[in-house]
């Protein structure tokens, strides 16, 4: 496996890899559909015939376990690019759409080309899912791609660096290593596609770099996802898949819940439901020397958690111990208010406030008003509450009865909305993410006796025939 001590890109290599991939493209090397298919089924092999060094190297960097390591990360990609290569054909066919009559004849055809050279910008706390992710559309696209990984996760950038180069055509694919001096260099090229995933603060910039040469871009951000306890739900299934959902990756991930609403009147016997669940995941201590606990990912997100439980108003239910390896037991917050520091940011670690509403119309009336979050979860049996929160609130999902597994359903778009990001990804959206609706028609000389009334000079009849469409009867509503 590639050590730590891999070094960065340099300056000239990012623009030289930049040069040679757009000469790539030009070249139409990553047209044929067959070279696509290669590539995908590449890739698949890349994880596969890799998985327990790849186990080892996350496991270095986050302390992650194998089994959600592989469960979460390396199984998905592997499926998504079988799924893509299966489909490939179909995705890229022209399509033709249904025109008006006197169209018919025109040939009308939309075209499913590839954008061109596309930067993908990663974060840490999942780094093959969220690297390797997005790449399997741009390779199903026809997009030679530079891989930007996170410097925060060092082992597993340059393990893909290497594998990357060994399984995929290097006049396509390539990685960039590096951290903020790297990023900027690359986000001063000129790419036809950046798509990124982490922090709206980043996000910010990176969409600003991308005004400046008006790329187009697709932001996956975060945000505080809330979690809703309605008084129909079997409170001890909620409880254990809530939990579930915020301590995967010590709550490192952008769907995490973020915060629990729960009427008062059932908030004691969640609470007892939530103890029963915690001890049913760690029936010993967390923190143990020997718990295969995941850490935080370094010593600043530890310190800002640690600042967050020193700060919080709120009572410490469960957990709230850290230890000298950047672990933090995960902690459950109870008598939390809105205003608390808790709920300033989103926590991106093993933290879970609980804050008692009167009812779920208060929930709903909190959720309308904050930032649009990247998921809501609510625990209900309610069709009418499901649809105050499809009526009266914005996210990028709404999850009914669990957490986090909207991440397997790869049939439907997965993205966010408003100050969780734009654009989406997943299944045939990935494909769309990367690609280009070319539209296409051919006028035959036939239409000429039509086109006589658009040349000068304009006549009353012109008028009458061009602008008929102006003029149609309008219904009443």
């Amino acid at each position: 496996m590639t050590t730590q001590n891999t070094p960065y890109t340099s300056p000239s290599e990012i623009k030289q890899i930049h040069a040679n991939l757009v000469k790539g493209f030009k070249s139409g090397i990553t047209r044929p559909l067959s070279y696509r298919r290669h590539q995908l089924l590449q890739l698949a092999r890349l994880v596969q015939e890799n998985i327990p060094a790849l186990e080892d190297a996350v496991l270095a960097d986050l302390g992650k376990q194998r089994q959600e390591c592989t469960l979460a990360e390396l199984g998905p990609i592997v499926q998504a690019c079988l799924y893509a290569a299966e489909n490939l054909e179909e995705w890229a066919k022209p399509k033709k759409p249904q025109v008006e009559e006197f169209r018919k004849t025109w040939d009308v055809t939309i075209y499913s080309v590839p954008k061109g050279v596309v930067l993908i910008i990663s974060p840490w706390n999942f780094p093959y899912i969220l690297t390797l992710g997005p790449l399997v559309g741009a390779i199903a696209a026809g997009c030679p791609t530079v891989l930007k990984p996170s410097e925060s996760t060092p082992t597993c950038s340059a393990f893909m660096a290497a594998l990357i180069a060994k399984y995929l055509d290097p006049a396509a694919y390539t990685v960039v290593l590096g951290a903020v001096e790297e990023s900027t260099i690359l986000l001063e090229l000129q790419w036809n596609h950046i798509f990124f995933t982490g922090g709206t603060s980043i996000g910010r910039k990176i969409a600003a770099a991308a005004g400046k040469n008006l790329t187009p871009l697709t932001l996956e951000l975060g945000g505080m996802n809330p979690a809703i306890i309605d008084t129909d739900c079997d409170l001890e299934l909620a409880a254990k898949r809530l939990l579930f959902g915020q301590i995967q990756n010590a709550g490192q991930l952008c769907v995490a819940p973020d915060y629990v609403l729960i009427p008062r009147s059932i908030a004691t016997p969640f609470k007892d439901a939530v103890k029963k669940a915690y001890e049913g995941f760690f029936p010993s201590d967390p923190l143990h020397p020997e718990s295969n606990w995941s850490k935080i990912v370094n010593a600043a997100h530890f310190n800002r958690l640690e600042n967050l439980l020193a700060r919080t108003r709120g009572e410490i239910m469960l957990g709230g111990k850290v230890d000298e390896n950047l672990r933090i037991a995960p902690t459950v917050v109870t008598d939390v208010k809105l205003d608390d520091p808790l709920m300033e940011e989103e926590i991106f670690g093993p933290i879970l406030p609980i804050i008692e509403v009167e009812n779920t119309e208060e929930a709903v009336q909190i959720v309308g008003d904050r930032p649009s979050p990247l998921v809501v979860y609510v625990f209900t049996d309610s069709e009418d509450l499901k649809q105050k929160f499809l009526d009266r609130t914005n996210s990028g999902t709404l999850v009914l009865n669990d957490t986090f597994m909207q991440l397997s359903v790869y049939e439907m778009p997965f993205g966010g909305h408003g100050d969780s990001g734009y654009g989406a990804y997943l299944g045939k959206r990935s494909f769309d993410t990367f690609t280009h609706e070319r539209s296409y028609i051919n006028i035959p000389a036939a239409m000429e006796p039509f086109f006589g009334y658009r040349y000068l000079p304009y006549t009353d009849e012109s008028y009458k025939v061009m602008t008929a469409q102006a003029f149609a009867e309008i219904p009443e509503a």
